[in-house]
């Protein structure tokens, strides 16, 4: 079902109509004459039926005797089919925040995550006759296809294989959601104007030792940036003392330099340095 444009006038002159219709059926009574003044009101009292005030960004949606007339949009007073049965829609862009979800990354870890989702209905005519509840709906495949995502992807990436993470790539699991959802709830007439994460965070059972994890990560790889930068720095003192003709080094003594060296940067402790003075005989 797809929504229409449902007929309607100016409301302004159907409430001309209705007091004309009032004073020819006063007339009338006056005149004696009961049952056309009765004819008169019957007849302002249908077209009476039929004049709606449309607030901004709300519709109506007009049903007659079970069949789908169509919506009226438009803002103002208006005077459309009577007798109608009529059903408000808001228009307006809503936002929905699911509850914090358990789900398991795709490495099998419990996480906790949440997300905002920021919608307005497109279509009347979906939203209220192709689903129950269209706000019920919007719940429901949110979390449901939140929970979907979530299970794609790891909640960290911890080797530098280029893969997507939920923590290091918000935006792109973000616009996944979004192109998700908005798949799942065109058939109630929604479209999804944004979705983003609001809460990413490890399980409370899991947590310490992810932590734990995380911390390891890190050190070993400043520890690997480490050790890059001193093999370069041994490497560019060793050459420099030989290019520059400072003292003669044969591999033994390159050797012992070297791991100097390295131990003096590599140590997480300052180097004690041992003066040797030379020897007394």
């Amino acid at each position: 079902m797809n929504e229409i444009k449902a007929w309607k006038v100016n409301g302004f002159l159907a409430v001309f109509i209705f007091m004309a219709l009032m004073a020819a059926a006063v007339a009338a009574f006056i005149a004696f004459k009961p049952v056309t003044g009765v004819l008169f009101v019957i007849v302002a009292s249908i077209l009476a039926s039929g004049v709606i005030v449309v607030q901004p960004n709300k519709a109506l949606a007009m049903t007659f005797f079970g069949r789908y007339l169509g919506t009226v949009r438009d803002s103002g007073m208006w005077l459309t089919v009577p007798l109608c049965i009529r059903k408000k829609v808001s228009l307006r862009v809503r936002n929905f925040n699911s509850a914090k979800l358990k789900v398991n990354d795709v490495e099998g870890n419990p996480v906790e995550i949440a997300a905002v989702v920021v919608f307005k209905v497109v279509d009347s005519a979906k939203a209220l006759f192709d689903v129950d509840d269209y706000e019920e709906f919007v719940e429901i495949q949110s979390e449901t296809a939140l929970r979907h995502v979530a299970t794609r992807y790891p909640y960290d990436s911890f080797e530098d294989d280029g893969g997507y993470s939920l923590r290091g790539n918000a935006e792109e699991v973000a616009a996944e959601l979004g192109t998700e959802l908005q798949v799942r709830l065109s058939v109630a007439g929604v479209e999804v104007i944004e979705a983003r994460l609001t809460h990413l965070a490890y399980a409370t059972e899991i947590a310490h030792a992810m932590l734990q994890r995380q911390q390891a990560s890190a050190i070993v790889s400043a520890r690997k940036k480490i050790v890059e930068g001193a093999v370069g720095m041994a490497q560019m003192a060793i050459e420099q003392l030989i290019r520059d003709d400072v003292v003669e080094l044969d591999e033994e003594r390159k050797v012992a330099m070297v791991n100097n060296l390295l131990v003096a940067i590599v140590s997480e402790r300052a180097a004690q340095p041992v003066i040797n003075t030379g020897s007394l005989y």
